[in-house]
């Protein structure tokens, strides 16, 4: 899966594209921070803030990472010693 960036919504009303999502949004989309990395969401700590909008896509992107299938490594052959 690809990353994910949130967006950040500024003081002046702009829209930014951020570094990562915040805890509480993940926390809210009921994703922790192990399952965020496996699925390639990054993580900014130092934001508190929580927008619907992040937490929506997470979900998505969760929804998504569960619906493909992924692939299985295939086990070892081992040779027989004759």
């Amino acid at each position: 899966m690809h990353h994910i960036n949130p967006t950040i919504i500024k003081q002046n009303g702009r829209h930014s594209v951020g570094q990562g999502f915040s805890p509480n949004e993940l926390k809210e989309a009921g994703v922790n921070k192990q399952q965020a990395n496996q699925m390639g969401i990054r993580i900014d700590i130092k934001r508190k803030s929580t927008h619907k909008e992040n937490v929506d896509c997470i979900k998505a992107h969760v929804q998504k990472a569960n619906a493909t299938p992924k692939p299985k490594k295939p086990k070892p052959v081992f040779k027989q010693k004759s």
